[in-house]
């Protein structure tokens, strides 16, 4: 799951008097790359899981070691960014990141499973300093009643690099043939070995090239003028009501934060354990080749952009009702684009009919279920995130209950409905924090954990009933979030005032 965690320290918002684009366009970048990073896991995990012959308990490992590190860095991430500052925060992010990219190569080399999880937690420890140093800028570059808005439009880029990534990774990483265990079984020990070592290799050249995109972008960074940020106790950017921070004494005190923790915690949980089974699930469902699926998974990830973009321009105060409905369109159009090359129905052009483009516009169709659930929410983000939720409970039950196609486009049309979950919880929580808003945010980020817990206990259940079954997980965390759209992100005091 590409998430981008908030940051644990509180800023004010400086207003829309200045042009903050080059800065915006700057941290785009930074979230489309961890997006891209985070994403490739999803196409690690199938590979790692043939190569190390490992269950899906232990090649879920995988996760969990990635998100773990968000447990562990974020905090101390926090205390760092306020003593050295916002700018060499990225610029170490990045570098660490860099560093973690970089030892995949000896890990391959060695063919040693500890050596890749080492570098993942290196790897995922750069990017929580990263997320934790960028996330500031997004919610101070504009109205702090926008904030939820302009922090969907940038996940949408976020979302961008993970749609990108399963593409990329199936034609680096899954595209040569790969044997079935029937065959590995028949190999001598020694033909095994070199089978094993060969397929480890194909991750080095691709880990290479993002090691030295992060040392790119690093340096880029550095001689890049970025706005001063100003830090602040007393805002907490949600738009929504004043502070009410003399409730508590801390952050801890606020029911609706701490429900929100939880809730951030299933999502990431529920997000990142669908992604990391849909290449094996539509193995085992469809007969369907690994690079094939990795394909496919760029549509459960784009449906999350998708998502994004219309989330941006629900939830925003936008009025032009002509430019609303061009943005609009142009959604539609790109995940048009994005079915017809994932499918490669493109190619029936030659010989048009609509059975060619079936496929395309089954996608179409759930994009356009997504967009009118988003107009039902009528620009309430509680409303918005419990209707959301609910049908993407729905969804997964649907692919649990059923089989083949109807089965695989239930599942990749949860992505559609995942897409403003996390800045729309996460806005919620903060609700009303005023000067707690910095531990709140911290222990929303330390909720990022759930993306190492929740993929791992659906390996386990994947592992003894079956994969097709274990997704009953994800649909418990998507029923909780439902209960926090609809009452448990109402806080206390606004209860009480009530």
């Amino acid at each position: 799951m590409a998430v981008s965690s908030p940051s644990t320290t509180n800023v004010t918002s400086t207003g829309s008097g200045n042009n903050y684009t080059p800065a915006l366009v700057v941290l785009t970048s930074l979230f489309f790359m961890w997006g891209f990073i985070t994403c490739l896991n999803d196409i690690l995990i199938p590979h790692l899981k043939i190569i190390f012959e490992l269950n899906y308990f232990q090649v879920m490992l995988v996760q969990f070691t990635f998100f773990t590190a968000y447990a562990i860095v974020s905090l101390p991430s926090g205390i760092l960014v306020e003593k050295i500052g916002y700018k060499p925060g990225i610029i170490i992010g990045l570098l660490v990141a860099a560093t973690g990219t970089a030892l995949f190569y000896p890990a391959a080399g060695y063919r040693s499973y500890e050596i890749f999880l080492f570098a993942l937690f290196v790897l995922a420890s750069g990017i929580t300093l990263l997320q934790v140093a960028a996330n500031p800028y997004v919610a101070i570059l504009g109205k702090p009643e926008t904030a939820s808005s302009r922090l969907n439009l940038s996940q949408a880029f976020n979302s961008f690099g993970t749609t990108i990534a399963p593409i990329f990774g199936s034609i680096v990483i899954l595209s040569a043939a790969v044997k079935v265990a029937n065959e590995i079984a028949k190999m001598s020990m020694t033909e095994k070995e070199a089978y094993f070592l060969m397929e480890a290799s194909s991750v080095q050249t691709p880990y290479l090239i993002l090691t030295a995109a992060l040392i790119s972008i690093a340096i880029i960074i550095a001689i890049f003028k970025l706005p001063k940020i100003e830090a602040a106790s007393q805002s907490s950017n949600s738009g929504e009501v004043g502070s009410f921070d003399h409730h508590h004494k801390s952050a801890w005190g606020y029911k609706h934060l701490i429900l929100g923790a939880v809730a951030i915690f299933v999502y990431v949980g529920g997000e990142v354990a669908i992604g990391s089974f849909l290449v094996n699930y539509f193995n085992e469902l469809l007969g369907m080749k690994e690079a094939e699926a990795g394909k496919y998974v760029a549509l459960y990830w784009g449906g999350a952009m998708i998502g994004r973009f219309f989330g941006a321009i629900t939830l925003s105060e936008m009025t032009d009702t002509k430019k609303k409905n061009t943005y609009v369109v142009l959604i539609f159009v790109l995940a048009m684009l994005l079915a017809m090359y994932v499918t490669k129905e493109y190619q029936n052009f030659a010989n048009f009919s609509l059975s060619g483009f079936s496929k395309t516009l089954t996608f179409l169709v759930l994009v356009a279920v997504n967009f009118a659930a988003f107009n039902i929410g009528k620009q309430k983000p509680g409303r918005t995130l419990a209707i959301l939720s609910i049908i993407a409970a729905a969804l997964v039950i649907v692919s649990m209950l059923t089989f083949g196609q109807i089965a695989m486009w239930a599942i990749l049309a949860v992505g559609l409905f995942n897409s403003i979950m996390f800045p729309t919880i996460f806005t919620l929580a903060i609700n009303g924090l005023g000067k707690h808003t910095g531990q709140g945010s911290g222990i929303l980020c330390t909720a990022i954990v759930g993306g190492a817990i929740i993929p791992l206990l659906q390996g386990l259940l994947a592992d003894n009933i079956g994969i097709h079954h274990a997704f009953i997980l994800p649909v418990l965390c998507y029923m909780y979030i439902a209960f926090y759209g609809m009452k448990g992100h109402i806080p206390s005091f606004k209860t009480a005032k009530a």
